[in-house]
């Protein structure tokens, strides 16, 4: 079996990016963190998530993140699955985020996008069945 562990994400400013994450995840903790090298330059990282999966952040970002509504190759967005798509919007809002955009008009689940403090996109769905055909339903 296999199965999603992680994603790493290159970040200039880890408090912030944190912060947006630990709105969403709120039964999440920062597993670890310290200081290292990467390439020759120094950088800060931390992990966030539970005992089976995690957010990793490293803070020697330079630059800004890719246009997302441009065509260069790169990360477009990556979702998450929650049970509550109105606590979470609820949560990121008392955080001071806002939803970037709504989601497709479908009668099998309810998404929304973000983007976070480094620029990334992330949606979280909510499926409104079990059943995979109507959950894959495009």
């Amino acid at each position: 079996m296999i199965h999603f562990e992680h994603i790493n994400l290159v970040v200039s400013d880890i408090p912030k990016s944190l912060s947006f994450y630990q709105a969403a995840f709120p039964h999440w903790t920062v597993r670890g963190g310290g200081e290292g090298t990467w390439y020759g330059k120094d950088r800060n990282w931390l992990h966030f998530g539970d005992n089976y999966k995690y957010i990793a952040f490293n803070d020697d970002g330079v630059g800004e993140n890719r246009d997302l509504s441009g065509h260069q190759v790169g990360l477009a967005h990556f979702a998450f699955v929650t049970s509550d798509l109105l606590g979470l919007i609820t949560r990121l809002t008392i955080a001071g985020f806002e939803v970037d955009k709504q989601g497709a008009n479908d009668p099998y689940r309810n998404n929304v996008y973000y983007i976070d403090p480094a620029g990334y996109e992330v949606e979280f769905v909510h499926y409104k069945s079990d059943l995979p055909a109507q959950r894959n339903h495009y």
